[in-house]
């Protein structure tokens, strides 16, 4: 079986969580009414950035690193992508995904964290 591209598999995955809470989350005004798909979409998001980043670092393996794992490999790398990875944790992993905060800026703030992420891997290793 081809290895499938992490960047591509990335996008996917931040794509189904665009998905979700289009058509799952259902947002009035400016929250998003079910927080089941609230955390679903964060999960979804956040993974996309996990992949990415197993990309860049050439993991294979299924298993994942803990989050101190993933906070040095990416300091040693960028101090802004740090900054980034973080926030995207923050928003995507904790307030998305475990608390399954339905507010609309979340969502949007913690989505646009991981684009930058994922098309800071994407341009790094096409530079490889």
């Amino acid at each position: 079986m081809a290895e499938k591209n992490p960047i591509l598999e990335a996008k996917r995955y931040l794509d189904n969580a665009r998905t979700i809470l289009r058509e799952k989350a259902i947002k009035e005004d400016d929250r998003y009414t079910d927080r089941k798909y609230v955390k679903l979409a964060g999960h979804a998001a956040y993974t996309g950035v996990l992949l990415a980043l197993d990309g860049l670092f050439g993991l294979k393996s299924k298993g994942r690193k803990d989050i101190n794992w993933y906070r040095e490999q990416v300091a040693r790398t960028d101090k802004k992508l740090l900054t980034n990875f973080m926030s995207a944790y923050e928003l995507l992993h904790l307030s998305m995904s475990y608390d399954g905060n339905q507010e609309v800026s979340t969502a949007q703030s913690g989505l646009k964290r991981a684009d930058e992420i994922i098309r800071w891997v994407e341009q790094k290793t096409a530079n490889c």
